[in-house]
This record gives structure tokens, C-alpha cells and sequence, in this order.
């Protein structure tokens, strides 16, 4: 399979406005605290830990950022008390959208969602209005270069126990059960590959393509909401903007 992701497209879009590089590592930050409150801070003996290393990591995250992290997430154990939650609605266009938050108080982050797909989407919806629509699945993107022999990697991803192996122009994208994706990543790793991406993502099943501009702008504006939102760690929707498929 080559050519061009739709996924990989809707997973650039919500990058793009994740601008503020600062607030992405905040957001990591929180998610090291979790992995160390629940399996310690030793990356050796905690394989969420070093999941989401590798995310970070992936997004450019400075080395002394994430042992800062994990420094100061060990020593406020007693003090973290950040839950996780999962809000699904629709935006604009019939487009359905997945908010995934790690929260200190929940009312009032449920408050705020709830108030961000009134006013720019077309409102929150009960628990798993949207989310039959995804596939929770790991997700590993790999830059294409000269130096990657397609059918090796394709081979090696296989054998560590990758579901699926999608070569696209400009990258490599590999999916996995998300139980396998820890060993699939470490594997990769392993081997000596760097990744665009490494994280467990919601793959949507179906794709809604927008080709109305003002839509399209709404459903930008949509997401900007959320991604500036401090208790939102990820956003994932099915919409294929304008400007993706003109690339096609």
C-alpha cells in the first residue's frame, strides 16, 4: 500500500495547531507524572514510562526536559492527583471528534469541553456517541529515506508483531494492537530507527471530507479550542480538510 494517509493528514492538521511548542511539552509532562505514579519512575521497569519518552521524544522534547519531568514527578507523588478522562461530540460538518484530558477536577473540565462543542461544533454527545467510528491503535511513523529498505523495515515491523504496514510518499506508517505496541516501538528502537511519531492514537474507521472552506475553517477553529485548552492532552476527529485532499 503507498500514496497518500488521510490519517497521517488529520494527524499533521491537529499537530499544526499545536503550535506553542512549550504548552505540548507541559502536556507530555503530564502524562510522565501518570506513568511514574503508577509504575515508577525507573524507564527500565515501567514500559508506559518509556512510551511516553518515546513520545516525547518524537515531538522534540530536550532530554533534560523529560528527566526534569521525571525528577519532579517522583518527588510529587503524593501530589499528583490528575485523572483521566475521554469526551466524544460532534463539530461542524457531521465531523465527529474524540477529547482525551488529564484533569485535576473534573467538573470543571467536563464544564469547559461541554462549552467548546456548544459554541464552535455542534455539542458534546454521551460516551461512545463517536467512539464506535475509531480503532484504538499504536501508532509509529517512520520518515522515508534512502537509507530505509521498504521491505526490510516492512519485515522487522512484522516479526516485533505490527498489525499493518502502510508505505506512504514521504513515510512509513505502522499500526499495532495497542498491548503490542510497547514491544513493536522497542524493537524499532532497537534496530536504530527514529520516529515522526510513536504514541497510541484513535484511528478513525471513516473519514468525512470537508470541502466547504468556511466548514473547514470552523472545524479548524474547533480543534484550536480544545488543543489551548490545558487539560486536553488529544484531539482526534475523521475529517479530511480542504487543503489535504488538494495535496492528493
Amino acid at each position: 500500500m503507498s500514496g497518500h494517509s488521510k490519517w497521517a493528514n488529520i494527524k499533521n492538521k491537529k499537530e499544526k495547531t499545536d503550535s506553542a511548542r512549550g504548552k505540548i511539552f507541559t502536556k507530555i509532562g503530564r502524562e510522565i507524572a501518570i506513568a511514574v505514579k503508577e509504575g515508577g519512575s525507573d524507564p527500565v521497569n515501567n514500559s508506559k514510562l518509556r512510551d511516553v519518552i518515546a513520545k516525547a521524544k518524537a515531538n522534540n522534547m530536550p532530554n533534560d526536559n523529560i528527566s526534569r519531568s521525571i525528577k519532579k514527578a517522583a518527588g510529587e507523588l503524593g501530589s499528583i492527583n490528575y485523572e483521566t478522562g475521554s469526551y466524544e461530540g460532534y463539530g461542524p460538518g457531521g465531523v465527529a471528534v474524540i477529547v482525551e484530558v488529564l484533569t485535576d477536577n473534573r467538573n470543571r473540565t467536563a464544564a469547559e469541553i461541554r462549552h467548546i462543542f456548544d459554541k464552535y461544533g455542534a455539542g458534546m454527545g454521551n460516551s461512545g456517541c463517536v467512539g464506535w467510528m475509531f480503532d484504538k491503535k499504536g501508532h509509529i511513523v517512520i520518515e522515508r529515506s534512502a537509507k530505509i529498505d521498504e521491505d526490510e523495515l516492512m519485515m522487522q515491523s512484522v516479526d516485533a508483531g505490527a498489525e499493518d504496514f502502510v508505505a506512504q510518499d514521504d513515510c512509513f506508517e505502522i499500526f499495532t494492537a495497542p498491548s503490542d505496541f510497547s514491544a513493536v516501538r522497542e524493537a524499532l528502537e532497537g534496530l536504530g530507527y527514529s520516529f515522526l511519531t510513536a504514541e497510541q492514537d484513535m484511528i478513525p474507521s471513516n473519514t468525512v471530507d470537508i470541502s466547504d472552506p468556511e466548514v473547514a475553517a470552523k472545524i479548524e477553529r474547533l480543534i484550536d479550542m480544545f488543543d489551548d485548552n490545558d487539560d486536553v492532552q488529544e484531539v482526534f476527529h475523521n475529517a479530511i480538510l480542504p487543503e489535504e485532499d488538494e495535496e492528493e
